[in-house]
């Protein structure tokens, strides 16, 4: 090996080892802060695109649970008045068949008459408050079915049908204006009171069916997301394990290096003693 003052060929090769180690800590230092083995592209360029894509399936899918929960919420509200509405039928009922006693008298009609009036208000008042972030499915105020997102690519969609349940409807055929002051109009509504009656409780529960849809298409997109998730960390996930044994490998080489790159640069001192004399 020549010896040199302008030249250390030792010195160059233990530096160039050193710079080595340092950038070999610093990426395993950034593994370790971030806890990612691929946290850009350029570490690795195929897996950071696949791991992006799966990120932005996962977000879509947070938009999805969030249009899902407004179904919920949706067909909740509608569930809760349905129900009232079938309540208040039964209530009704009790009114019009209590109606048809031939032995009432006038004063004694009036007042049923006057709850039968009160429960039709009641229905109304219920059927009007039945409405959440401004969709209602049982006054007839929509025009359309409402459509949720299901899928990611906003392709798929989960509906709920509209149940009109206002006075009047193909469900309920019962008129705001019906009374029961005498026995014919008794016998009249009682009649179309009991078709109503069946064709809200089949409403009602159709509506049930569909939550009970909506929940169990929840349940699938959460668990679709956490094998998203699972997916994009088995991609990008770094073993903290390892990168702490291996940090600690890389400390010592940092050490060594040092004392290695300390050691070529005395080298050029051998060269005074040549001139000494």
């Amino acid at each position: 090996m020549t010896l040199s003052v302008n030249t250390n060929q030792p010195a160059l090769i233990a530096l160039q080892n050193l710079n080595r180690t340092n950038d070999d800590m610093q990426g395993v230092q950034t593994r370790i802060n971030t806890g990612l083995a691929v946290s850009s592209a350029q570490d690795n360029a195929a897996v950071w695109s696949i791991a992006q894509a799966q990120r932005a399936d996962m977000n879509a899918l947070s938009a999805v649970k969030m249009s899902l929960d407004r179904a919920t919420s949706v067909a909740d509200v509608a569930l809760a008045a349905g129900e009232s509405v079938s309540d208040l039928l039964n209530l009704m009922r009790e009114k019009v068949v209590a109606a048809k006693d031939t032995s009432l008298t006038t004063k004694s009609r009036e007042a049923l008459n006057a709850d039968f009036q009160g429960l039709i208000k009641n229905l109304n008042q219920v059927l009007s408050s039945a409405t959440f972030d401004g969709a209602n499915l049982l006054n007839g105020s929509l025009a359309t079915d409402v459509s949720f997102l299901a899928d990611a690519d906003a392709v798929a969609a989960i509906t709920l049908n509209l149940q009109n349940l206002s006075f009047g409807g193909t469900i309920n055929t019962l008129s705001a204006t019906d009374d029961i002051l005498n026995v014919t109009n008794a016998t009249g509504v009682l009649t179309r009171l009991d078709a109503t009656m069946g064709a809200v409780n089949q409403a009602v529960g159709n509506i049930g069916t569909q939550a009970k849809q909506i929940d169990a298409h929840q349940t699938f997109i959460a668990r679709l997301s956490d094998v998203l998730e699972t997916g994009v960390g088995n991609l990008v996930d770094a073993d903290l394990a390892k990168e702490s044994a291996r940090l600690q490998a890389l400390q010592v080489k940092q050490q060594l290096g040092a004392q290695a790159l300390s050691i070529a640069n005395s080298a050029p001192q051998i060269i005074l003693k040549l001139f000494n004399g």
